[in-house]
C-alpha cells in the first residue's frame, strides 16, 4: 500500500510516481483520508517538478473514475461536448452547439460558471429569462434524445476530487500547471460521458496560458489523454489576445449570439464560431472538416442553428420571446462612454483587463457566492487595427450601479491602447492539434 510521505518524497525530488501511487493519492482526497496539507504539497509538488505523460494520464483518469459516471448510451450516435479553456466575449458555445446539433450531431454538454475574468456558459443561459440549467442526468439524457442538444451545470458527483483540488489549487497559486489543468478538464469531461471532445484552448493576454508554447503543450497534453481514455479528441489553438466577440457580459453576449445565428453579425466571434461547429460536426461523423464546414455554414445561413437553440431553450422552460425581443433579456439602464484622447491605431484591447471591467460592474464574480448582474457589460466599439480620432468612443460601459463605473471605467481605460500604427494581425486560429 504507498503512503503519501513517500509519494510526496518522491515527488518533490522530481521522481516518477507508479498509477497504484497515484490512485492512492486520489482516492485518499476522495475518502478524506487524506488531508488538505498534504494534498496542497502534493499540488505544488507537481506544480514545480511536473509530471510526464504517463502520470498525468493516470491521474486524470483516477479522477474521471472515481465518483459517479454519465451514462449516455440511451442517445443513439456518437455525443459530442465542447470545453474552453477560458475567454472574454467567448460566446461561442451559445452558437456551436445548436448549430452542431442542426447537423445531426448530438450535444451532451455540462457546463461551468464564470469565477475571475473570463465568463461562464451557465451565466449567460441564466441572462434568459426562465431558463434551467439543474436538470436531473435523466431529463438531461431525454432532451438530447428529443431535440439533439441540453446544456446543463455538472453535477456534483461527477469528479468530485477535482472539485476538492481546484479549490486547493485556487488558494495554493498552483492552478498554471499543465498537468493539473489537464486532469482538471480531462477528467470532468471523461466522466460527463461523451464520446468525443473538442477543446478550444485560448492563447494570449486573456488566456490561461499566455504563451503560444504552453497553449500547444496543454492542447496536445489534453488530446493525448482524451484519445487515451478511447475519446475522439480535437483541440483548437485560438487567440484571447482581445475579446473574442464585441460584447462582455451575460445577456450581451447572449444578443451578440443571437444576431450571429439570425445572420446580422459577422466577424471573429463569428468566424471562431463556425470552425469550432464545423470540427464537432467532424468529430461526431467522421466526415472531413471541409464538408462538416459546408454543413454548418448551411445550418447558420438556413436559420436551422437559430431554430435549434429556440428549442433547446423551450425546452429547459426560458422564454423564447427573449430570442426574438432581445429587451426582454436583462439589460443596463447606464451608458457610460470611454472616449479616444488622442488619434492612433488601436494596438491592443487586453482581454484580461477588459474581463476584469466588466466584473466590476457586476457581470462576473470574484467568489463562487457572488451574485451577478446579467444586464450589465461592456461594448468594444472599435477593435485591434482600427483607426480613431480623439474624441471617438472605444467602448461603452453598461451599468446599473452608478458606485461600480468608476473603478470599471479605470479598468477599462488601462486595457486599451494607442499607437501611431496599426499592429500585426494576430490569427484568430493558430493551429489544431487532432
Amino acid at each position: 500500500m504507498a503512503d503519501m510521505r513517500t509519494i510526496l518524497e518522491t515527488k518533490k525530488r522530481g521522481g516518477k510516481l507508479a498509477p497504484e501511487e497515484i490512485a492512492c493519492f486520489v482516492h485518499g482526497v476522495y475518502d478524506g483520508s487524506v488531508p488538505d496539507y498534504q494534498a496542497a504539497a502534493f499540488l505544488m509538488a507537481v506544480r514545480l517538478m511536473g509530471m510526464d505523460e504517463a502520470e498525468t494520464a493516470a491521474l486524470t483518469l483516477e479522477m474521471a473514475r472515481t465518483g459517479a459516471q454519465a451514462d449516455l448510451s440511451a442517445i443513439p450516435g456518437v455525443k459530442v461536448d465542447k470545453h474552453s479553456t477560458g475567454g472574454v466575449g467567448d460566446l461561442t458555445t451559445l452558437v456551436a452547439v445548436p448549430l452542431c446539433a442542426a447537423c445531426g450531431v448530438p450535444v451532451a454538454k455540462m457546463s461551468g460558471r464564470a469565477l475571475g475574468h473570463t465568463g461562464g456558459t451557465l451565466d449567460k443561459l441564466a441572462a434568459i429569462p426562465g431558463l434551467r440549467t439543474d436538470l436531473s442526468m435523466e431529463a438531461f439524457v431525454r432532451q438530447v434524445q428529443r431535440i439533439g442538444c441540453a446544456v446543463i451545470g455538472q453535477t456534483g458527483d461527477l469528479a468530485p476530487v477535482d472539485k476538492a483540488l481546484y479549490a486547493l489549487r485556487d488558494v495554493t497559486a498552483t492552478v498554471d500547471s499543465i498537468p493539473l489543468i489537464a486532469s482538471s478538464i480531462l477528467s470532468k469531461k471523461i466522466a460527463a460521458g461523451c464520446d468525443a471532445i473538442l477543446l478550444d484552448v485560448k492563447t494570449g493576454s486573456g488566456a490561461l496560458m499566455p504563451t503560444l508554447e504552453d497553449s500547444r503543450r496543454l492542447a496536445e497534453e489534453m488530446v493525448r489523454i482524451g484519445k487515451a481514455a478511447g475519446k475522439r479528441v480535437c483541440a483548437l489553438i485560438t487567440d484571447m489576445d482581445e475579446p473574442l466577440g464585441r460584447l462582455i457580459g451575460n445577456a450581451l453576449e447572449v444578443k451578440e449570439a443571437l444576431g450571429i445565428l439570425r445572420g446580422e453579425e459577422t466577424g471573429r466571434a463569428r468566424d471562431l464560431c463556425l470552425e469550432v461547429a464545423a470540427r464537432m460536426v467532424a468529430l461526431g461523423t467522421g466526415e472531413a472538416v471541409a464538408a462538416a464546414r459546408l454543413r454548418t455554414k448551411a445550418a447558420l445561413e438556413e436559420g436551422r442553428g437559430f431554430a435549434k437553440l429556440c428549442e433547446m431553450v423551450a425546452a429547459q422552460g426560458g422564454d423564447v420571446r427573449a430570442l426574438e425581443e432581445t429587451d426582454r433579456l436583462p439589460g443596463a439602464r447606464l451608458r457610460v462612454p470611454l472616449r479616444a484622447q488622442e488619434d492612433g491605431c488601436v494596438s491592443a484591447l487586453a482581454a484580461r483587463d477588459l474581463g476584469l471591467a466588466s466584473n466590476a460592474l457586476g457581470a462576473g464574480r470574484a467568489r463562487k457566492e457572488d451574485p451577478i448582474d446579467y444586464g450589465v457589460g461592456i461594448e468594444c466599439c472599435v477593435r485591434v487595427g482600427d483607426r480613431v480620432r480623439r474624441g471617438q468612443t472605444l467602448l461603452l460601459l453598461h451599468a446599473n450601479d452608478e458606485a461600480r463605473v468608476g473603478p470599471a471605467l479605470e479598468l477599462a481605460a488601462g486595457a486599451v491602447r494607442l499607437a501611431p500604427e496599426a499592429p500585426q494581425p494576430r490569427p484568430l486560429l493558430f493551429g489544431a492539434v487532432e
